[in-house]
């Protein structure tokens, strides 16, 4: 994939998130960072309304996909960084956001909190990923 392509793939990406919480919750994401709290709301969201349908391998993909990007090109507008298709383990590529030294899994840090530990926090990790870029 072109580097062109994936940044137009992560930007629609994040598109389709906000559009997705304006029309499912009438939740208003505005790429501010005070908005990823609301992503940590919005993933536990579609759990309590869809239960089991939420968990299922493919809206597991989406919802950690678009709510990734959104994370990834919030930070991206705060600090830079340029997103990354990683084919390191071709059986699961997956997309990473580099900033400096540093590699952000967002979709990774939403599958964590959507499927293995509600407590895991989307604002927490994005919080500690500025601090690491603006100190």
């Amino acid at each position: 994939m072109k580097q062109q392509e994936l940044e137009t793939l992560m930007a629609e990406s994040a598109q389709d998130a906000v559009g997705t919480s304006h029309e499912i919750f009438q939740v208003e994401l505005d790429y501010s960072a005070d908005s990823i709290a609301l992503v940590d709301d919005l993933l536990l969201a579609f759990v309590a309304q869809y239960h089991d349908q939420a968990l299922e391998d493919e809206a597991v993909f989406t919802l950690c996909n678009i709510y990734g990007a959104y994370i990834g090109e919030v930070m991206r507008a705060l600090v830079g960084g340029q997103w990354r298709y990683d084919t390191s383990d071709e059986s699961a590529p997956f997309v990473v956001l580099d900033v400096g030294e540093y590699s952000y899994a967002f979709a990774g840090i939403c599958y964590e909190r959507l499927v293995n530990d509600s407590a895991v926090s989307v604002k927490a990790y994005f919080d500690q990923a500025i601090a690491n870029n603006t100190q």
